[in-house]
């Protein structure tokens, strides 16, 4: 069993308040895209407070919403995220959310059972902005296998050519 899983952080600024027209339906559909998330294959945890979704979790700024989660693996996460209903939402979210310049999502590998924090999270999206993709903190176009995965690598290396 591997022991690390992959954490994922998004950001959004919202465009206006929650309780706006303009945004009903992206809070319509925050129950249902949950709950798809949750039955997915790969699906560990996610974020939540009391309501059952983060909305109210606002670690970033009064107007940015967070969404964390933790998945079995890269391929997982990425198979809800871009193939299944998410991607309807996904596809609407210039309607909701301010275009960002800068990061807004970044990946990491956390110890089997971790749950990360907003401030984990937080740090890992800083140094993605800062330095780019790197093994501590990397994006779906560039990422990097888990610590485990590449010792596992470097063990078959070393048995097909023993130094």
């Amino acid at each position: 069993m591997p022991q690390y899983q992959l954490a994922q952080l998004n950001i959004a600024t919202l465009l206006e308040p929650l309780e706006s027209p303009r945004l009903a339906d992206f809070v319509a559909n925050l129950d249902r895209i949950n709950a798809l998330a949750e039955q997915s294959p790969g699906f560990v945890w996610r974020l939540e407070d009391e309501a059952g979704d983060a909305t109210a979790i606002r670690p970033f700024g009064d107007n940015i919403v967070v969404n964390m989660s933790v998945w079995e693996d890269i391929e997982s996460l990425h198979a809800y995220a871009f193939r299944s209903a998410h991607v309807e939402v996904l596809r609407r979210r210039r309607e909701w959310f301010e275009n960002m310049s800068e990061a807004y999502a970044v990946l990491w590998w956390v110890p089997r059972d971790h749950r990360p924090t907003t401030r984990e999270a937080a740090e890992r999206l800083a140094s993605l902005r800062e330095h780019g993709p790197t093994v501590n903190a990397f994006t779906f176009r560039k990422s990097f296998p888990a610590p485990d995965a590449q010792v596992t690598n470097d063990i078959e290396e070393q048995a097909i050519f023993p130094p």
